[in-house]
């Protein structure tokens, strides 16, 4: 029987694998397990690879890693209304750019992904014994998390499993640390199974490799603050290339994508509930049969973000000349879509009969463009913003389907490549134009690089991509509504005061 101690970040529940026997100390040192007494003898590859593929969930929760990479840009906001979603200013402070290093969001989502990358480290050691295919899949698993890190936070901690309890984990550097993660790419490249698309399981693929590798060629410079450089953008090409190789190509019904993982798009998700997808918008009387509480009247859209898409400005109800992926208000009777609309929900809300719905108090509930101050985000009333919604009730109000990485977005990463000096043997405009015209939207003329980022928003809002797709483009710290920091190095999340105070080798943030 070996005998464990753990020492974990105080306030952090971190998962105990693979120990029949366990003498548990909880001390505050750094956000990571650690063997502290007798050696490391390996975990359970099975099982510990499981835990690594159920720790995706936290994906597709609204707090933590979703509202830093969302709720902070220009795409989303949570208004406080009355009393409702004030959260002691947790919501306010993302969208407000008034965070600071004791943030609980910024706190939470380090500890995840750090907890998630020892984990693998565990998995990854010798005496685990993982097999050729559950080394490519933890390779895999540890570089997403670990990219993570490096984008929110440039500063990468790294404990092995046989560093003594005493040693603080070393921190890589950025280069240091974008060569781990795509030497663990490369690596895990040979032994990933292609799957192709519609796949119904849960796993790790050739195809999610070359998407995360083309995610983080595509970055790179931002990350050692340099040009871009023509060769990695070719890298970016040549990883979308093969990820198109491999079968996939772009849903001709945008929404579809969004009910379940046969269709052609979808590259890798997990079984987290999409539940807050759906209903951390729509109103509280937005009730359907699987859930007749209705939602849970928070997060919203701006009037500005709203215009980027095609259409009649005022109205998004069927029939207003709108391109595909704006959606619309449904106004007619449906038993089926149960009054609930898909996109971007404006104007007069319906239920399934096609009647017009009121709010709480009696009046017609009506989702404007405007919230009550063009400052603050307080002092709103129920029917202040435009809601959002993608994963809709009618294929359940709580199924687990999250889509992580799909085609669209690589296929945008190809084009933006190409307009940063990729070579490719295709046209920018060319492959531009088509994907709009099967988004039912206006053919251009021209394309530049800043019409990427419009486009990025269209096809991948509320999908957790938008705070890194704005600092690449130069836009998180430039002023956008409900924003009022444009300071420079907000582009990077603080390393967070606890982290700091355990693990010397980690530097305050530049800024905080």
């Amino acid at each position: 029987m070996n005998v464990h101690k753990l020492k974990i970040t105080s306030g952090i529940l971190v998962a105990i694998l693979g120990v029949g026997c366990t003498d548990l100390e909880v001390k505050e040192k750094d956000s990571y397990l650690i063997e502290s007494e007798g050696v490391f003898a390996g975990v359970p590859p099975d099982a510990t690879l499981n835990s690594a593929y159920l720790d995706l969930r936290d994906w597709g929760n609204q707090e933590n890693l979703y509202a830093l990479s969302e709720v902070a840009s220009d795409e989303l906001l949570v208004p406080t209304r009355g009393v409702d979603w004030g959260d002691n200013g947790i919501w306010r402070s993302l969208r407000q750019h008034e965070w600071d290093d004791s943030h609980q969001y910024i706190l939470n989502t380090w500890n995840n992904l750090n907890r998630n990358v020892y984990k693998l480290n565990q998995l990854l050691a010798s005496e685990s014994g993982a097999d050729a295919q559950q080394t490519a899949e933890g390779k895999f698993l540890r570089a997403f998390n670990m990219w993570y890190v490096l984008d929110l936070y440039r500063q990468v901690p790294f404990r092995d499993v046989h560093d003594a309890v005493t040693a603080d984990p070393r921190v890589f550097s950025v280069q240091e640390a974008l060569d781990f993660i795509i030497k663990d790419l490369t690596e895990a490249l040979p032994a990933l199974p292609s799957t192709g698309p519609g796949g119904n399981t849960i796993k790790a693929s050739k195809a999610a490799a070359h998407f995360l590798l083309a995610k983080i060629y595509l970055n790179k410079h931002i990350y050692l603050n340099t040009a871009a450089a023509a060769s990695d953008m070719t890298q970016v090409i040549t990883h979308v290339d093969a990820i198109t190789a491999d079968g996939f190509a772009l849903n001709e019904d945008y929404f579809d994508t969004f009910k379940d993982a046969s269709n052609p798009e979808t590259i890798l998700w997990t079984d987290a509930e999409w539940g807050n997808r759906i209903w951390n918008g729509l109103h509280y009387n937005q009730g359907v049969s699987t859930n007749t509480g209705g939602g849970w009247n928070g997060f919203s859209t701006t009037a500005e973000f709203y215009a980027l898409f095609e259409g009649d400005p005022n109205n998004n109800e069927p029939g207003h000349d709108q391109e595909e992926r704006r959606g619309y208000v449904q106004n007619y009777e449906d038993r089926v879509k149960e009054g609930i609309g898909y996109g971007f929900l404006i104007g007069q809300q319906y239920d399934s009969m096609g009647a017009p719905l009121k709010d709480r108090p009696g009046n017609p509930l009506i989702f404007t463009k405007d919230f009550a101050s063009n400052t603050t985000l307080t002092g709103n009333n129920e029917r202040n913003g435009i809601r959002v919604i993608k994963y809709h009730p009618s294929t359940g109000s709580y199924n687990r389907y999250y889509v992580l990485a799909r085609y669209a977005d690589a296929y945008l990463m190809k084009i933006e490549a190409i307009l940063r000096g990729g070579t490719a043997g295709e046209d920018a405009l060319t492959l531009y134009n088509a994907l709009r015209s099967i988004r039912g939207a206006s053919e251009a003329e021209g394309v530049t690089i800043d019409d990427i980022l419009d486009e990025r928003g269209r096809e991948l809002y509320i999908e957790g991509w938008r705070r890194n797709d704005q600092v690449r483009f130069g836009t998180f710290t430039s002023p956008f509504p409900y924003m009022n920091n444009t300071d420079a190095f907000r582009n990077v999340y603080p390393i967070p005061a606890n982290a700091l105070t355990t693990n010397p080798n980690l530097q305050p943030t530049e800024g905080y």
